[in-house]
């Protein structure tokens, strides 16, 4: 059988509908996916989601009126999540229409003042010095709406507006899986950097804004939380479905993409500070990131629950010891993740969780195993494994979902005393999220 790529099981499913396509991240998965994956829940269940990205799963389940949490170790991506699935109200509409036309002005007055950028490395590979000062102009608006103590949901808009705008207008291109600089440096504009960018801002805030007076039925709880140990921040069988995809064993970045957003929006203010960010991630290679990488070593012994796993990091070590210590370290934390993933799900709930296999040099990682074969070795039961697209690049790579289920508690399990019945209240609270 030729498997055929599937364009609506990815970020490009999500390009048409509503708040899906507010902000881009090339490994999205698509609202079609999630929808067939929450299948037919009960009154009462809640859904997790441990690795949150752009906030897709949480926005299926806020639309459909579902009870979900979801978290990421990433503070940009934790915002972003709640911003998409706020519910937005008649005030904060009113105030973001009249801000999104004062930025408009900004955006093409003419001001010699020296305007603020964010500290980005070679700035000036995404976006010229002019667009760079009308953005500036931009973003100057926005910090005075946020000063001024404007509604918390119209400065969300207005970010969210400013990201679309500055990623349109940037000298990139996303022909491939990952983001690329367009060669030559052209961004395509006929008309000057102001009047493309004022264009650009126009259409994005009157899509954003119409976008954000669709009903959201159940806002979830967005959680600032390291996926390794779910039980800082989760409350054990708390969680009837997880819905999930977490990041790739390929090397790419996540904070590559990211960087822009995050230096405009005050995220980041060094590349120090990206690197260590991406290092606290799980696969994490930005930066210092990968220097670190390669001094890594495993905190204890953990056996990885797949046959072969070490003839495959001695394989790729012939190539690169790097790349194989990447590998080591990537499904060594993700027992760490499946171990705490179990705990805070409920008994008979299940997991499904959308990945894609890698190649290094001409050793094929067979990802979707290793998933089964942890899910098997935490307890879980019933592992399927289902190929779902093929993917754009190598043509031996497909996407696939792993999925299994908690066993259910048997009547002589006893409880553990002291605790009461579990109802879900959210996660526990986070004092700096």
């Amino acid at each position: 059988m030729t498997l055929r790529r599937l364009d609506h099981l990815t970020f490009k499913g999500n390009l048409r509908d509503t708040r899906y396509g507010w902000l881009r991240l090339t490994p999205a998965y698509s609202v079609h996916l999630v929808t067939e994956l929450l299948g037919n829940l009960s009154p009462g269940d809640v859904v997790l989601d441990p690795f949150c990205g752009t906030g897709t799963t949480a926005l299926v389940c806020a639309e459909r009126g579902i009870a979900c949490d979801t978290t990421d170790i990433n503070p940009f991506l934790v915002w972003l999540a709640k911003a998409k699935t706020r519910a937005y109200n008649r005030e904060e509409l009113g105030s973001f229409k009249r801000i999104a036309d004062r930025v408009r002005k900004a955006i093409s007055a003419k001001s010699h003042e020296t305007s603020w950028a964010p500290p980005l490395f070679q700035i000036e590979k995404w976006w010229d010095e002019a667009s760079t000062n009308a953005l500036s102009r931009a973003f100057g608006v926005i910090k005075t709406a946020e000063s001024d103590h404007e509604p918390d949901g119209t400065v969300d808009l207005l970010k969210l507006v400013f990201c679309r705008t500055i990623i349109e207008c940037a000298n990139v291109s996303f022909g491939h899986q990952s983001m690329s600089f367009k060669k030559n440096g052209a961004t395509g504009s006929l008309f000057g950097a102001s009047a493309a960018i004022e264009g650009t801002w126009t259409a994005a805030a009157e899509s954003i804004g119409r976008a954000a007076e669709t009903p959201v039925l159940h806002v979830p709880h967005v959680v600032l939380c390291d996926a390794r140990d779910l039980r800082t921040q989760l409350a054990e069988n708390s969680y009837s479905c997880v819905i999930t995809s977490p990041p790739y064993p390929n090397r790419m970045s996540y904070i590559r993409e990211l960087r822009p957003y995050m230096y405009w929006l005050g995220y980041l203010s060094d590349g120090k500070a990206a690197g260590e960010l991406d290092w606290q991630a799980i696969g994490g290679t930005w930066g210092s990131a990968t220097s670190n990488v390669g001094k890594w070593k495993p905190e204890s012994e953990r056996a990885i629950p797949f046959n072969g796993f070490s003839q495959i990091l001695s394989d790729i070590a012939v190539k690169s010891p790097v790349l194989s210590k990447y590998v080591h370290k990537y499904f060594y934390d993700m027992v760490s993740h499946c171990k705490s993933m179990f705990a805070v799900l409920k008994p008979g709930g299940q997991a499904h969780y959308i990945v894609g296999n890698s190649k290094f040099y001409d050793v094929m990682l067979p990802v979707e195993g290793i998933f089964a074969g942890m899910f098997e070795s935490v307890g879980f039961s019933g592992v399927d494994v289902r190929t779902i697209r093929k993917r754009t690049s190598k043509k031996e790579l497909f996407e696939f979902v792993v999925s299994a289920k908690k066993p259910a508690a048997t009547a002589n399990q006893k409880k553990p005393r002291g605790l009461p019945k579990l109802t879900h209240k959210g996660p526990k609270p986070l004092s700096d999220c």
